[in-house]
């Protein structure tokens, strides 16, 4: 029996459910580069990169192992669709296998799909907490606060938790240490610690000419691209993320400084939303360098709180409520968005400075992202729509089901 495994370019990594029962020597791996899907909105050229680069590293990975691999590359007209069929008519096979997509549109699109093509989708592995089970936990409450969430995960998981079910430390939350201020940053010495950019290797320099000329009206610059793209690359980062940043990352988490773009930020979701790490495995490395006593308990359970507590918080609350979600606007906000937010020509510094990070490199951390252009979108009234859709656009790590709960 010919089965295919249907891989989309966010289910990049080792917890890809469809794969798990497929076999090397019968099974084909699916690929499309969609030109629909990428050219949706005025995606950042970076994010591009990104997203191609990193799937054709997979497939070409997949097949150095002995995979037959039918990948479909970027070309007019090519959608999930015309690509099945052309896939189908050539291999023919009697199963198609899909893990669940991250996003709903997406689930929706090829649950339609599924009812042309024998596709059949397989739950997702890619968060800690299941979709069903996270819905199970909030029906019937009157509302959803994300530290309850986060204390259920962390006692489940045996996350930072002692043998009687008290968490280290004795207590959930260490914010009060991670809340350090510029001022305090001088005194002590402007600790900072260096981000080494990833060298493009031949297919991302491909892929970046492909995008500088395809997608030439869109924000950002190609050529500019600094993130790793495989899964080798990507535990690089995360391991010289432990070892050198995040010891400061709990102090200065908050912190803002002009010229300092990341400080001792991970930079590791744009890596784990594609699947290239998983949950798990960031968090167990935190938990490792915490056990040899070379971080900081505050530093750490601020850095596990963002995965098992914010990361699975809104990727719940965005399956819970979708599809209606994405158009509220409990405020009647009907500005559009300001035009400098794909320029940065303003004189608010603090805008200036985000937006031209972002333009620059695709990347914000979260204090930019929430504090002051989110509050700066609140305040004027913006419609939450447009918001959501510049977040979507410009950002490196953004999916759908991120973005919406965080911004809407």
């Amino acid at each position: 029996m010919t089965h295919t495994v249907w891989i989309l370019g966010d289910q990049l990594g080792p917890d890809n459910a469809a794969l798990a029962g497929a076999r090397k020597k019968d099974d084909v791996l699916f690929f499309v580069e969609s030109e629909r899907a990428l050219r949706k909105l005025k995606y950042h050229q970076q994010r591009l990169v990104l997203l191609l680069s990193a799937q054709r590293h997979f497939a070409g990975k997949m097949r150095q192992a002995g995979w037959t691999v039918d990948y479909h590359t970027l070309a007019r007209g090519v959608t999930w669709e015309s690509a099945l069929a052309a896939h189908v008519k050539k291999h023919r096979p009697e199963q198609i296998l899909l893990t669940q997509p991250n996003n709903y549109n997406e689930q929706v699109a090829a649950e339609k799909l599924a009812k042309k093509f024998p596709l059949e989708m397989v739950p997702t592995r890619q968060f800690l907490v299941p979709r069903d089970e996270f819905i199970a936990w909030a029906k019937g409450k009157k509302s959803l606060v994300m530290e309850t969430h986060y204390r259920r995960v962390r006692t489940e998981f045996e996350f930072l938790m002692e043998a009687d079910g008290q968490p280290v430390g004795g207590q959930w939350n260490f914010d009060e240490e991670n809340r350090k201020t510029f001022r305090d940053w001088v005194k002590a010495g402007r600790p900072r610690a260096e981000v080494r950019r990833e060298k493009p290797d031949k297919i991302t320099r491909e892929v970046m000419a492909l995008v500088a000329k395809e997608f030439a009206e869109h924000p950002g610059k190609a050529e500019d691209f600094w993130l790793p793209v495989d899964r080798a690359g990507a535990r690089r980062w995360l391991e010289e993320f432990v070892a050198t940043r995040l010891a400061g990352f709990g102090p200065w988490e908050d912190l803002m400084v002009e010229g300092e773009e990341l400080l001792f930020h991970s930079v590791i979701s744009p890596l784990i939303n594609l699947g290239l790490l998983t949950p798990r495995e960031c968090i167990e490395k935190a938990l490792a360098v915490y056990d040899k006593g070379s971080a900081p308990l505050a530093s750490v359970e601020g850095f596990v709180r963002q995965i098992a507590g914010w990361r699975e918080f809104v990727n719940g609350v965005y399956w819970l409520k979708m599809p209606d979600y994405e158009r509220v606007n409990g405020l009647d906000a009907q500005r559009p968005l300001p035009g400098f937010f794909y320029s940065g020509e303003t004189e608010m510094n603090c805008l200036r400075q985000c937006v031209r990070q972002v333009v620059d490199t695709g990347f914000n951390h979260h204090i930019q992202r929430l504090m002051v252009l989110g509050n700066f979108l609140l305040l004027a009234g913006v419609r939450p729509q447009e918001a959501l859709r510049w977040y979507l656009e410009m950002y490196v790590d953004a999916h759908d089901w991120v973005m919406a709960a965080n911004v809407l």
